[in-house]
């Protein structure tokens, strides 16, 4: 590959040194960092790439997401913008009438929120079957934690009156009966709607590469599957390779799949790598199931629940500890938050291993301060979904009272000296790192409301969670989330330097290009 010289416009590097005037690259690898002058008579052979006056940064890395899920939602539904049960009937009537769906096929919708909608519920079978659609239907809350069915699906799920409910999941039912109502809560929707759609290996492909040049637009090079299957693993199989892809294995259901997958496992084979496990421990605040150590507001006792006992949490983490590898575990509520900590304690206690596998507490919305310093000693990353702040906020307010304003604690986890990430959970909301950027440094609400000002970061810091913190994330601090001798060439290219616009401004800033090892994989059309 010829040389580059990168100049023109502001560098971060994010090392001790802050800005570069500008820099060379070689074969995908950062060579020198110096002088525009200093590197053009240099090598004269090299390419000159002008940054216009544009802003340069390491690429963005994704420390938490689903990107096969991405890939699938591009072929469902959309009901994103639904705001009544009839907008929800005339999205699934249009989306039928404008695809070729056959009656024994499910009609598919995702991102559904009924704290958005008008009834302020959530659709139940009646409502579905009401549309006049002969097929099976079904639609995906946004948050990926529960959805809805028609009674077709329920007869096809073989879920009636006599099924009771599965352990760490809820089924709903009609008032003072049994028989289900369409409404799927955890385990018991996530153990059926895996089986909902089968798309075709061109429609895989198709699906697969979209979803990476999504990621590509918002100036990622590296992204998460953040619960693995065979299934998944076929999916990422499929797509171009554009992206570095990190998966982590479903820990509960396919224990095996590392040693049974081991020319991807910790090295990257056709731009995939397996680097850990994966488990659940709760679900989501804005749907009410996040596990907490006290009752939601407005109600008497109910405080979610845990998805296993503390005995199989236990095993999960001694498995990872045993093997060396690292674990991702999702757990919203601070109630599933005491339990990571506590059943990771224990795993070591029980093992005696010391080795830091980097474990990963995803979204710890509800992490307590108090819970902080355990956090710390124990080597724990916490991933934050700092987004819910703007997204779900409100809710929030309305779901946790006081205790809203605490969620995404990243000023007190950055006093305490823990290093942290911050994320999207793609498809739940788009891998848009700038406005994370943005929600990080102000922590506004759509009504307005500062949840917590803190809890605010300052953009460097803020940029550092989704860069070289990520990288450290993924035992790849040395060859990626900087601009620093050695390391790959990976850059995205900014329309404004975050750290010199009012934050305020920060989520107005655009992408202009992405680059991964000196390949420009994605570039902003002019209008």
């Amino acid at each position: 590959m010829a040389k580059t010289i990168y100049f023109g416009g502001d560098i971060i590097t994010l090392e001790d040194n802050l800005y570069a005037d500008a820099i060379l690259t070689e074969d995908g690898i950062i060579k020198e960092i110096d002088t525009f002058d200093t590197l053009k008579n240099k090598h004269k052979d090299a390419l000159c790439f002008d940054l216009k006056n544009n802003t340069m940064l390491p690429a963005f890395i994704d420390s938490h997401s689903h990107l096969s899920g991405l890939g699938l939602i591009t072929k469902f539904a959309k009901l994103q913008d639904a705001k009544s049960f009839l907008d929800i009937k005339n999205i699934l009537l249009k989306f039928v009438k404008e695809n070729d769906i056959k009656e024994d096929e499910f009609v598919i919708g995702f991102g559904y929120d009924h704290n958005n909608l008008k009834e302020k519920a959530h659709p139940d079978k009646f409502i579905l079957d009401s549309i006049g659609i002969k097929n099976p239907i079904l639609l995906t809350h946004t948050s990926g934690h529960m959805g809805v069915v028609n009674q077709k699906a329920l007869d096809i799920f073989n879920i009636d009156e006599n099924t009771k409910d599965i352990k760490g999941g809820k089924i709903g039912r009609i008032e003072g009966s049994n028989e289900p109502n369409g409404y799927l809560e955890e385990n018991a929707f996530i153990s059926k709607s895996a089986s909902a759609y089968k798309p075709t290996s061109e429609d895989i492909k198709k699906m697969m590469d979209k979803a990476q040049n999504i990621y590509a637009s918002y100036g990622i090079t590296t992204a998460q599957e953040g619960l693995l299957t065979p299934k998944e693993l076929g999916l990422l199989k499929c797509g171009d390779n554009i992206l570095d892809k990190i998966g982590y294995v479903d820990i509960k259901n396919f224990p095996d799949l590392l040693k049974e997958e081991e020319s991807y496992f910790k090295k990257y084979n056709n731009g995939i790598k397996l680097l850990g496990y994966k488990a659940f421990l709760d679900g989501s605040p804005q749907g009410k199931t996040a596990y907490l150590t006290k009752p939601y507001e407005n109600e008497t006792e109910y405080k979610g629940y845990p998805i296993y006992d503390d005995e199989e949490v236990t095993e999960f983490f001694k498995k990872a500890l045993i093997e060396n590898v690292q674990i991702l575990v999702h757990c919203n509520g601070d109630g599933a938050c005491e339990q990571f900590i506590r059943c990771f304690k224990k795993a070591k206690e029980e093992t005696k291993i010391n080795n830091n596998i980097r474990p990963v507490m995803v979204h710890a919305q509800m992490l307590r301060k108090d819970l902080l310093p355990y956090v710390k000693e124990l080597n724990i990353i916490p991933s934050y979904f700092v987004a819910h702040t703007y997204h779900w906020g409100d809710v929030h307010i309305k779901n946790l009272g006081e205790r809203a304003y605490s969620i995404s604690p990243l000023k007190s986890s950055l006093d305490l000296g823990i290093l942290y990430t911050l994320h999207q959970d793609t498809p739940v909301i788009m891998p848009n790192m700038i406005e994370t950027i943005y929600c990080a440094t102000n922590r506004l609400t759509k009504e307005g409301v500062c949840l917590g000002k803190d809890e605010i970061i300052t953009p460097l810091d803020a940029i550092k969670a989704v860069t070289i913190n990520a990288a450290y994330q993924y035992f790849e601090e040395d060859i990626k989330g900087s601009i620093k001798i050695g390391k790959q060439a990976n850059f995205v290219i900014l329309s404004k330097n975050p750290l010199k616009v009012p934050t305020s401004e920060i989520k107005d800033i655009q992408v202009l290009k992405t680059i991964k090892q000196d390949k420009v994989i994605y570039e902003k059309l002019e209008k």
